[in-house]
């Protein structure tokens, strides 16, 4: 068995190197393109971050948390963030850096996976055809297509964000597919009797209604976009994955922990906000 396996190959590894060699050497033009916006909104958005002062920064996560949730959530909010600011010197400029990144992920998320999602919702075959992408999307190890994405948006920011993107995309189309299609029929059936076209349909009805289960995608976004941080940094990305991959080089246990740390603060705090939204929906379910 071993020498079939010598003698008939499939070089699927050749085939790889050859098309990124391809689009490197023929559409390169065409990532740099997509780069452009990307680095302009996250640049854009993270230098917001940085000029805005500590203390006004919590006073409006403090205010944001709790017109998203609650009182509780927001001083839970604020306690978090205060304690990254007071960890470490230059600690809460690696958050804004992260946060920026998770932002622009959830907004990139938002308007490509949830059209997506309505698209697979109203087409089971359009859904067939994009479901083995989104397989390979969330099980493909993250070293795998950092080479190509390096290759093809070369190593900074904007490369980490791509990679983040690529992994944490999917569960916002999957989940947005299922809000919309457990939608009641019967609801759906009355609001066209009543004279309403599909697009007041979806905008009135299906997506209200669905509205917790997309939050839900949206909050599996940020949490995949955490999980990325680390991973983002090998290739320039900056942010709280820099301290954690400094640490390990260096074996600097602590510098890593207060790393580590800071990313679960972030995470939980991005949960608890998220899932308060998801919580006020129309369609929440009980």
């Amino acid at each position: 068995m071993g020498d079939i396996f010598s003698i008939y190959r499939i070089p699927v590894d050749v085939w790889v190197a050859d098309g990124v060699d391809w689009l490197v050497s023929n559409a390169r033009f065409i990532f740099q393109g997509i780069k452009w916006p990307l680095a302009q909104l996250l640049d854009g958005l993270e230098f917001l971050l940085h000029i805005t002062p500590p203390l006004i920064f919590l006073i409006l996560l403090f205010l944001f948390a709790w017109w998203a949730s609650n009182w509780k959530v927001a001083i839970f909010s604020v306690a978090v963030f205060a304690l990254i600011g007071f960890m470490g010197k230059g600690l809460w400029d690696y958050t804004m850096t992260t946060l920026a990144a998770v932002l622009v992920s959830v907004i990139v998320g938002a308007v490509l996976g949830i059209p997506l999602g309505i698209i697979s919702a109203r087409s089971d075959r359009f859904y067939a055809i994009i479901r083995p992408f989104l397989d390979m999307m969330q099980t493909t190890p993250a070293f795998v297509y950092l080479v190509p994405v390096v290759m093809l948006f070369s190593i900074g920011t904007v490369a980490g964000l791509i990679a983040v993107v690529i992994y944490s995309l999917p569960p916002v189309i999957r989940l947005t597919n299922l809000g919309i299609r457990q939608v009641p029929d019967d609801v759906v059936e009355a609001s066209t009797a009543f004279g309403a076209t599909p697009n007041q349909t979806l905008l009135k009805i299906q997506i209200p209604l669905a509205l917790d289960t997309i939050m839900q995608g949206i909050n599996q976004n940020i949490m995949l976009a955490l999980a990325m941080v680390v991973m983002a940094a090998l290739i320039g990305a900056g942010g709280l994955g820099v301290p954690v991959y400094e640490g390990l080089n260096a074996l600097r246990i602590g510098l890593a922990a207060i790393g580590g740390i800071s990313i679960v603060g972030m995470a939980m705090v991005l949960d608890r906000v998220t899932e308060g939204i998801g919580e006020k929906a129309p369609g929440k379910r009980e």
